[in-house]
This record gives structure tokens, sequence and C-alpha cells, in this order.
């Protein structure tokens, strides 16, 4: 289920003017990840309209509404501001018409009005993707995040096993972290995972024997990162000599995490073992799977040649 999000927290992140001062920000919520331009509803289309929805009106709409008798969008706004919904957003710093002041304080719940000062189609396609990311559904997962070479590591395994050990080896290396311990997980398509760290421990490890470890004072800023598509999954467990463990790689292995599917590969633990080249290499090699090369089935169709030459 999406997560509704406030229109102040929108406000402040697109610089949005509020035009109607009277109404709380902080209490009109959102509870859709999309926007919708009332073109139609203006209209006297109403069928599958959505209040819900972030309503925004660009110059199309403006210069529509213009053209009306002064009865005729009188009745249009009247229609708009009683349908239910909680926000309009006046896109290229158009100026409401006395009516929208007017409806929007006379409407049965507050109804924000915001000015917005870009084009219409520039703020309707960052307002979605930003909608989608805070409103996405979340989990959070125990484990550490770390971007190496661009793709997004999640490293899981048992307490103690190791997973921020290898994380701050990954970073002294030159790689990113973006969570330790715990990681917020949002699906924001049916491809994409974002992690996230919640922020009373952003960019901290906690190294047992240690404590608390700050990355960001201790590496620099450019050792952090704040958000991160999740690529590959990295499974630590204590070596287990009566496992088989794959050698060659030919097919992958999956973890379903809110029903979106991600490459795991299970790493065991022994001493000797450098865990975070064995990282960096994953990184790379996953990369390279993605780009079409595939190491492990470049060998099989070597040797299947070979054997066929051997004939």
């Amino acid at each position: 289920m999406n997560n509704s999000v406030s229109v102040r927290e929108m406000a402040e992140a697109f610089s949005l003017v509020n035009l109607t001062d009277g109404v709380d920000l902080s209490q009109v919520l959102l509870g859709l990840p999309s926007v919708n331009r009332p073109g139609l509803l203006l209209a006297g289309f109403m069928d599958y309209f959505e209040p819900e929805r972030l309503q925004i009106i660009g110059i199309v709409e403006y210069t529509f509404l213009e053209g009306m008798s002064d009865s005729t969008r009188r009745k249009a706004l009247y229609t708009l501001f009683n349908s239910g919904i909680v926000c309009l957003v006046l896109c290229r710093g158009l100026q409401p018409f006395p009516e929208m002041l007017e409806f929007a304080a006379a409407a049965d719940r507050p109804v924000a009005i915001l000015s917005c000062g870009e084009a219409t189609s520039d703020f309707v396609g960052e307002v979605i993707r930003w909608l989608k990311v805070k409103m996405a559904p979340c989990i959070t997962k125990h484990g550490v995040l770390v971007d190496v070479y661009g793709e997004g590591l999640l490293i899981i395994g048992e307490s103690g096993i190791g997973k921020s050990e290898m994380a701050l080896e990954l970073i002294k290396r030159g790689h990113r972290l973006v969570a330790d311990d715990a990681v917020e997980i949002r699906k924001v398509s049916g491809q994409t995972l974002i992690g996230s760290c919640p922020e009373v421990i952003r960019f901290l490890i906690e190294l047992r024997g240690i404590g608390i470890v700050d990355i960001a004072k201790m590496f620099g800023v450019q050792a952090i990162k704040e958000t991160q598509t999740i690529d590959l999954v990295i499974k630590l467990e204590m070596w287990d000599e009566t496992k088989e463990y794959d050698r060659l790689g030919l097919t992958d292995e999956y973890i379903e995490i809110l029903g979106n599917r991600v490459v795991c590969q299970t790493i065991p633990i022994r001493p000797g073992r450098n865990l975070a080249m064995i990282g960096e290499s994953a990184a790379v090699n996953h990369r390279q799977k993605k780009m079409g090369y595939w190491a492990a089935r470049e060998l099989s169709e070597r040797l299947s040649m070979k054997y066929d030459n051997n004939k």
C-alpha cells in the first residue's frame, strides 16, 4: 500500500509558493503517486477522475479557462474544487483566478493552491519521479548497502558474519556507503528497488570491538551516498564443507524483495578470502552480464567447440 506525503514536503522540495495562506500544508496529504491535468473535468467529463492525485494546471488549461464566459468558468471551477481534490499547482507562475481562491476556502476539506515557476512538462516529470519514490511500498531489511562501481550491492547474512567489515574495506578501496545495519528499500517500479538509510543512523557503521564509526567524517563525503538502486544481493554465510557451492555461474539465483526478483550470489566465508575483492569482482561481473558478456557461458562455448573439434 502506498504511503501518503504532505503537500508541505512537496512544496519544500520544489520551492513552490503557497497561495492559500489559511491552509496548513502539513495537514494536506496526497494519496496517489501520480498527477492529473484536469482539462477533461473542466470540460464536463468526470468519469474515472481521481481527486487524490496532484492536480496541475498549465498554460493549456489556463487558456481554456480564460476563454470561457464568467459563469461557465465559475461553474467549471466549482465542480473541480468540490470534487474532493486536495492540491492544485499552477505552473509557469500563472496567477489563480479569483474563483479558485474562493472555492478553495469554501471546500469541505482544505484545498491547497500552489504556484510553480517551471514549465509544466518539466515539473510534471520531476514531481512524478519524486512522488513515486516518496510513496513507494517500503520495507526495512537487515544488511549493508554499498555502491561499487555504480552497482548497488546489498550485503546480507547472519549477525556478526562480517557484513560491516566487508563494507568498510570496500569504502577504503574507494567505494561508497549507503546504509549499514538497516536498509530501507522502496519499490519504485516493477524492475527498480531503491535503498537508503534511516536518518538516525545515516553514514554510521558499527564494528564489533571498536564501536560506531562515522564514515562521512572519517573518509569524507566522497565515501557516502544517500540512495542507490539495488542491483545485486551478496549473501554471506560460513563455509560449509558438506555444501556444494556454484563454481561456474552458468545460471543466476534470485531473491524476491517486494515482489521484484534480484540476482543473489552466495559467498562462503573462510579465513584468507578477500571479501572486498570478491565484492568488486561480483559487481563488475554483474555489470558485464547486463551488457551481454557472460564469462561462464563463453567458457562453456569454448569447451563445447574444443570437444566438437576433437571428435
